[in-house]
């Protein structure tokens, strides 16, 4: 592919879920940082609308995962792939920048690709989980792939990809993890609701995890609940679910939304939906019961094409079963319950666990991922 130089200093970002919303925003403002002249348009959510010069539609908001879901907004996004086909007609970006988020991305970085605009991968999609024929249709379509975790950058050279190994943006924005010694005083444990980002996860989670809860509560009157919430779901979203599970909840739960990761840090043990927030909590030094429920279909097809052991990014890069995964029919109240137990119950086993947990720190690069990134993408430009 011809390098063509850019013609103005518009640059199109797209992204579609909470987690790419928020590492795409870090990228943007450390793009703007290193150039104010800086012109962003942007299809993501809300993280990325605050910092962004455009903002065109709110994907993450629409929350299509899995294999069968996206095809229930297959007309919005034949639609918004007419809209970004005319914008890259009618403005021709300097450059585009994807991040995470396969299935829609690939198609936007064809239509940059067919016009001759340059493309980046930042966070490329986890190829190594499935479907690795991906890694070549990446390094296909775009000048240069920014990789998180140290593994990737082989892995798409060897599908002839410019890859770079930028680091883990979120060692940007975890706080050190607190140092707990002994169990809180009177068995007051801060126990962590994480039910997913998407409404489908958060249905199917929320439940278990609220009845697992009033487990620990029983042994632990004390006990507290807290509730990680994205900011794409309003308390209204969540409310009628909890109410359904537990008529008081509100005296025992708090929903909790934070850009700082401080109250999560406070964490003696969490419910965890699989996903980037395992990988979140390991940071933090929390230890966790991983569970994931999907539909009947989704699961039959991921069972057959989903190449690693685990489904946690914990497991999956310590390469064995740190952290308890439960699956569609063993993702049970009994069974959350029981793994919260067998650690909160066991300081010795706790202490084990924070420690092995924040070992993954050494294993993510450097601060300065979306700084490593957003230099790279600039020169380029410049």
């Amino acid at each position: 592919m011809a390098k063509i130089a850019p013609t103005n200093k518009n640059i199109l970002v797209v992204a579609g879920d909470p987690s790419g919303d928020l590492h795409a925003a870090n990228l943007i403002k450390a793009l703007r940082a290193k150039d104010p002249e800086i012109s962003v348009t942007a299809i993501g959510g809300v993280r990325m609308q605050e910092v962004s010069t455009h903002f065109i539609y709110n994907l993450v908001s629409v929350g299509a995962v899995g294999f069968s879901e996206p095809f229930k907004h297959f007309f919005l996004w034949l639609k918004l792939i007419k809209l970004i086909r005319r914008y890259m007609e009618e403005k021709r970006p300097a450059c585009v920048i994807a991040v995470d988020f396969y299935g829609f991305n690939h198609q936007v970085l064809g239509l940059a690709a067919h016009r001759n605009i340059p493309a980046f991968y930042y966070i490329s999609p986890q190829v190594w989980a499935s479907r690795a024929g991906r890694a070549a249709k990446i390094a296909k379509l775009t000048r240069e792939i920014f990789v998180i975790f140290p593994f990737e950058e082989a892995l798409y050279k060897k599908a002839k990809g410019n890859a770079t190994f930028v680091g883990h943006p979120l060692l940007d924005l975890m706080p050190e993890p607190e140092i707990k010694v002994a169990p809180p005083e009177n068995g007051a444990w801060n126990i962590g609701i994480l039910p997913g980002s998407r409404k489908s996860e958060i249905s199917r989670h929320l439940p278990l995890f609220i009845k697992a809860f009033y487990r620990v509560k029983e042994e632990h009157p004390h006990a507290r609940g807290y509730l990680f919430a994205v900011p794409e779901f309003p308390d209204e979203n969540i409310v009628p679910a909890l109410e359904s599970v537990e008529k008081y909840w509100s005296k025992d739960i708090e929903i909790v939304r934070e850009k700082d990761y401080k109250q999560r840090a406070r964490l003696d043990f969490a419910f965890t939906c699989s996903g980037t927030a395992t990988l979140e909590n390991a940071l933090l030094g929390v230890p966790m019961a991983v569970a994931y429920r999907m539909p009947k279909f989704t699961y039959a097809i991921a069972k057959r094409i989903v190449k690693t052991p685990y489904i946690s990014l914990v497991n999956i890069l310590l390469k064995k079963p740190a952290v308890k995964e439960l699956i569609q029919e063993k993702a049970t109240v009994d069974n959350l319950a029981r793994e919260a137990f067998a650690l909160i119950n066991d300081p010795a086993r706790m202490r084990a666990a924070r420690k092995e947990l924040t070992g993954l720190r050494d294993m993510l690069g450097s601060h300065g991922a979306a700084e490593r990134a957003a230099q790279r993408i600039l020169t380029y430009l410049s």
